[in-house]
């Protein structure tokens, strides 16, 4: 079996969109991957991020918002940036890592009733599920 490759997943707080990706990406990877996800800033995981992703049968209430400073060290093979934030701030990394970008919504801006927020939500969490799906299937 080859070793898995290395993905980073970053975004500007680490408390939503990356943590949807990180998410999605472990799923469909299984052990093709070893998945981080950071932010330029940490803000915590949200917890309708949790609440959303339960629904589909992942957990993410173990997840920890990390900086990306945290993670220097680590020669990865591929960063995925999920906030034009986060591309436009994300440090310098001196490795070989194949960067992919993707500016998704940021679902934590949203406005409105308990329940259009959760739309909105859910609406993100199916646009970065399609895309994680389709990074593995090309990617890894």
């Amino acid at each position: 079996m080859s070793t898995p490759k290395k993905v980073l997943v970053l975004c500007t707080g680490n408390s939503c969109r990356s943590q949807i990706a990180h998410g999605y990406l472990e799923h469909f990877a299984k052990e093709k991957a070893l998945v981080f996800s950071a932010g330029v800033e940490t803000h915590g995981v949200n917890p309708k991020a949790i609440a959303i992703m339960q629904e589909v049968g992942i957990d993410l209430s173990n997840n920890t918002s990390n900086n990306v400073e945290e993670y220097k060290e680590i020669d990865f093979d591929f960063v995925i940036t999920v906030c034009d934030n986060a591309k436009e701030r994300c440090p310098y990394f001196p490795s070989n890592a194949t960067k992919f970008h993707y500016n998704f919504p940021d679902p934590a801006k949203a406005e409105g009733t308990e329940e259009e927020i959760l739309g909105e939500f859910r609406a993100v969490r199916t646009l970065i599920e399609e895309y994680c799906k389709n990074f593995v299937e090309v990617n890894l």
